[in-house]
């Protein structure tokens, strides 16, 4: 193993390495997640995560399977709650507010992808539901803009019904999230010989087509027989 290997350098923090487990198992069994594509994630490297979201259960979906951190992005004011703040800080995620979008945060989040790190965005900014994407917003494009590290679509299918909006408990259920290959250089030079919005647009089918297969591949867990049942006395 060399010593640009993420592996080599990166260790994840003992309490990561604790709650990862039983995060794991918790999705596995609870939940049946099922994921794929992670061979398109190359070990030796950073890189950055495009993924659709769904609920708040997207976050620990995205980095289930891989062995590696994945520093997420949230609002500054989460890191203000008792306890729930201690715990961000100390399993990499990165507060950011309008202020600090194109300041420090975005210098914290180049840094730990040129170290080796996963760092995970939700471009859409709001969730979404079912296959629907939501247009991109163009924050990412400062990450993408000053790195060269890999750039992947991920697409998570199914969290919206574990955990919908205003729910009080995460429901069993059926989750598949995809990792898709990098975007290639050719996509890359499109950032270049574009307006934001024509990238934008580009990342977002990219993410709608890793969303499309994952909706293809899941199969239909206990709350969608349930709904069926429902609709089918009604």
């Amino acid at each position: 193993m060399t010593e640009s290997s993420p592996s080599a350098v990166l260790i994840p923090n003992l309490l990561w390495r604790t709650l990862h487990w039983p995060c794991w198992l918790f999705c596995r069994l609870w939940l049946r997640v099922h994921c794929s594509g992670v061979e398109n994630i190359d070990s030796t490297k950073g890189g950055l995560l495009l993924v659709n979201h769904q609920s708040f259960l997207d976050p620990l979906l995205a980095a289930l399977s891989l062995t590696r951190p994945v520093s997420f992005l949230a609002r500054d004011n989460l890191f203000q709650v008792p306890v729930f703040g201690w715990l961000l800080r100390r399993t990499y995620v990165i507060p950011i507010s309008r202020e600090a979008a194109r300041g420090g945060s975005i210098r914290l989040a180049v840094d730990r992808l040129e170290q080796g790190f996963l760092i995970g965005v939700f471009p859409e900014g709001t969730r979404s539901a079912g296959s629907e994407v939501r247009a991109f917003r163009p924050g990412f494009l400062a990450m993408v803009r000053r790195t060269n590290q890999p750039v992947y679509p991920v697409g998570i299918f199914g969290s919206d019904r574990a955990m919908p909006r205003g729910a009080w408990f995460i429901r069993p259920g059926r989750i598949e999230v995809v990792y898709g290959v990098p975007f290639t250089p050719e996509e890359m030079a499109h950032l270049q010989s574009s307006d934001d919005a024509a990238f934008c647009e580009l990342a977002r089918q990219r993410v709608s087509e890793c969303v499309a297969k994952a909706a293809l591949s899941r199969r239909p867990g206990f709350w969608d027989n349930v709904r069926g049942k429902k609709r089918g006395i009604e």
